[in-house]
């Protein structure tokens, strides 16, 4: 419930605010909405099976927005950022569609 709250709290703010992103960061904007994105299904998914923990939820959604940002950000100092961006959103959308099978499962019992 705190994590629904947080989540719109968040929205509403963002509309409101209108943040701009600075240039050098903009390259790492939608990885980290794809990793978050990824820690959302996953925390539904933990929810509906009854193993829903914050704190693995939160560690789990810091932890991926990092993670995948420091190997985009490996991949522009190597010179193959667009390379380690596809390759990260490859792996996390395939987790992304994991997990909303999982939850199509559960919730039409299928």
């Amino acid at each position: 419930m705190i994590a629904v709250i947080g989540l719109l709290l968040g929205v509403v703010a963002g509309l409101l605010i209108e943040p701009t992103v600075p240039a050098n960061l903009q390259p790492y904007l939608p990885i980290a909405v794809v990793a978050a994105l990824d820690a959302l299904f996953g925390g539904l998914r933990a929810f509906l099976d009854g193993i829903f923990d914050e704190r693995v939820f939160l560690t789990s959604f810091l932890s991926n927005v990092v993670v995948a940002a420091l190997i985009v950000f490996l991949g522009d100092q190597l010179g193959v950022g667009s390379q380690m961006t596809t390759a990260v959103i490859v792996v996390l959308g395939i987790r992304i569609f994991s997990n909303a099978a999982s939850i199509r499962r559960h919730l039409f019992k299928a």
